[in-house]
């Protein structure tokens, strides 16, 4: 993608301009985003994901009696009328079930793979919505059909509703109001408030959110993976273990040995002075598939003429290493490039493939084979 050229998905900007004026600062509307916009999912379609056991999905509601909310799967009787108002069916990770869905989330190659999480298609009768609330990440919200009428504001107020299953805002103060029609895009960034409700039956939003790991369960998350690979990497070197010849008898037994202290302190220093090691985890953990994600068993072809990622496959890369779907390889050289041209791309072709090494083309016919990837 050339990021010094004009997309209309961003009115007209340039990637380089749209994320040095608006990402993570401020709100930016554009009408026409994907002109003669459709859904990238029939109706029937989306109905039928939401009553699958592998899909996230909610069904959220507003009644005199104020909110619900349920999650799925739901069969299709389980959900309300169309011409019934107020509701909403919220279906995640649509992306790693359709390819027109995960075409779509491609358009936005301009951001890292790391940071893109899903997309969300929200379907709502006339008025439904989800109410006034703030996101943690950034959101492009896209009209696929029908149209829904977003307000929003720069909340100081932050405080929720009580009693309410949905972290609703108990006091939205809207500064903007806009009526997506089908094609037209918004992106807000972090903690922008916004309410979207439909004008009208038959809405369909596609919402590409973006990943924002919070700090703590991300360093813990690490952590772990660190301890567990540095468990395998030491089992066959012998242990060094706490030794305290100095130690004298004590009147407060129950008192922690500062001793012991500083070895522990030690033995995590150690675990981590190993950048490669951070880098590692996280890359293992920014690819790990979500729960609900599973690869059917491919076949290993007699000869690759091409490939191509699963749609569920999450690759990435650094300066020393490959990581895809939870797993890390070191690479270097030509097969190095080879595998971060596959992880960009999201393909290879012949042309590409000829240039492999034996030990890169082996490694790609066993990911086709685990169903992360196909030949082409």
């Amino acid at each position: 993608m050339d990021l010094h050229s004009p997309l209309p998905l961003l009115g007209g900007l340039t990637p380089a301009q749209f994320m040095r004026r608006h990402w993570q600062k401020k709100p930016l509307l554009v009408r026409q985003a994907m002109p003669g916009m459709l859904p990238p999912v029939e109706r029937g379609a989306l109905f039928a994901l939401a009553g699958s056991e592998d899909v996230e999905s909610r069904l959220v509601r507003q009644t005199a009696k104020g909110w619900s909310l349920r999650h799925g799967p739901f069969p299709r009787r389980a959900l309300p009328p169309l011409q019934q108002p107020g509701w909403s069916l919220l279906v995640q990770g649509v992306d790693l079930h359709h390819e027109g869905a995960h075409a779509l989330m491609r358009q936005f190659g301009f951001l890292p793979d790391a940071r893109l999480d899903d997309l969300m298609i929200s379907y709502a009768s006339d008025t439904g919505g989800v109410g006034p609330h703030f996101d943690s990440y950034d959101v492009f919200l896209l009209q696929a059909s029908g149209r829904r009428r977003w307000s929003i504001g720069r909340q100081r107020d932050l405080e929720l509703q009580p009693g309410v299953p949905l972290k609703i805002l108990q006091n939205f103060e809207p500064e903007e109001s806009f009526v997506l029609e089908p094609g037209d895009m918004l992106y807000l960034p972090p903690r922008y408030a916004h309410d979207g409700v439909a004008v009208g039956d038959d809405c369909m939003t596609c919402s590409i959110g973006l990943r924002s790991p919070a700090a703590a369960p991300l360093g813990a998350d690490l952590l772990a993976r660190i301890a567990e690979a540095q468990a395998d990497e030491l089992q066959d070197i012998p242990a060094v273990h706490y030794r305290d010849p100095s130690q004298e008898a004590v009147d407060r037994p129950a008192a922690m040995p500062a001793e012991l202290q500083s070895f522990a302190r030690k033995a995590v220093e150690a675990a981590l002075r190993d950048p490669d090691a951070i880098d590692r985890a996280l890359g293992e953990s920014m690819t790990e598939p979500k729960s609900n994600v599973w690869f059917d068993a491919g076949e290993l072809p007699e000869r690759l003429e091409g490939v191509r990622l699963d749609r569920r496959t999450r690759m990435l890369y650094d300066a020393r290493h490959l990581y895809i779907n939870g797993e890390s390889f070191r690479a270097g050289g030509r097969d190095a490039t080879l595998m971060r041209r596959l992880a960009d791309q999201r393909g290879l072709d012949a042309r590409d493939l000829s240039r492999a090494s034996e030990d890169a083309l082996a490694l790609l016919g066993d990911w086709c084979e685990a169903g992360w990837a196909h030949a082409v």
